[in-house]
């Protein structure tokens, strides 16, 4: 890792690694920024991709601090390879780590958007187990979805919808985001993920966390936030509730708390 001053950051570079092998293997898109540390990895949300408002304005704001800064799409997602409809948690799971060897050194801040919250969650749990060349120096979440499509998909899907994804494989799910086209929840994706549910125990990161929720979150509701606070240590955890906040946080004055978040820790 390079020091640089503020100011003085090279431009962001679009790289692509190779994950998985045979079948499954896919191109993963990442754009990185040398810079001095702690460096600052970015996981984005189901459907949601690195070019999205809150990745680039975290990006902008580490060029200004001449910060080192990673963001990338999973398989599926944005400008990288693999098949939406293929892929779990798991395989997000395997694009995060292979992201965060491959171009992490050192103390890292990962921040973590909806989905992209649990997979900092389970990517945090992967580092303290590994003895490699980077390693955490805290977690900002953002409206943070863990063990979502069990908690927020599954238990409060109708039985048509259930039934439809036992038989068929799959439902098509209405979107209010992005061009607005349905996109399939599968029955694999469900399954899959009750392999990486997290809210069931004591998740010990042994780093600082802040958390930002909106209270009129129609997607993670506050209450979500709150039975994740329950399972993180009561010290340096910080959950703010943003009143008038919705799922996105993307707001002018949300990602100024985001980015506050990120420097506290950092």
């Amino acid at each position: 890792m390079t020091n640089a001053s503020p100011g003085a950051s090279p431009d962001a570079v679009l790289g692509f690694i190779e994950v998985g092998e045979g079948p499954s293997a896919r191109k993963i898109a990442v754009r990185s920024r040398a810079g001095r540390g702690p460096g600052l990895v970015w996981l984005g949300g189901f459907k949601s991709d690195m070019q999205g408002g809150k990745a680039v304005a975290l990006d902008g704001w580490a060029k200004d601090q001449g910060r080192a800064v990673v963001r990338f799409d999973y398989s599926g997602h944005g400008e990288s390879g693999g098949d939406f409809a293929n892929g779990t948690i798991g395989s997000w799971l395997e694009d995060s780590v292979a992201v965060f060897e491959r171009f992490c050194d050192g103390p890292q801040i990962l921040i973590g958007s909806s989905m992209g919250g649990w997979m900092a969650l389970l990517l945090a749990r992967e580092i303290k187990k590994r003895s490699g060349k980077a390693s955490l120096a805290g977690l900002v979440l953002i409206a943070p979805a863990p063990d979502f499509t069990e908690e927020l998909m599954w238990k409060n899907f109708s039985a048509e919808v259930k039934k439809e994804i036992e038989t068929k494989g799959f439902w098509l799910r209405p979107s209010d985001y992005g061009d607005g086209s349905p996109y399939p929840i599968t029955r694999n994706l469900i399954e899959e993920g009750r392999n990486h549910l997290v809210l069931g125990s004591a998740i010990d990161l042994g780093c600082p966390v802040r958390i930002l929720q909106g209270a009129q979150d129609p997607d993670v509701p506050w209450q979500h936030a709150f039975a994740l606070t329950h399972r993180l240590p009561a010290d340096d955890v910080v959950l703010t509730m943003i009143q008038d906040g919705d799922h996105r946080l993307s707001r002018p004055q949300d990602i100024a708390r985001i980015l506050a978040a990120v420097a506290e820790i950092g």
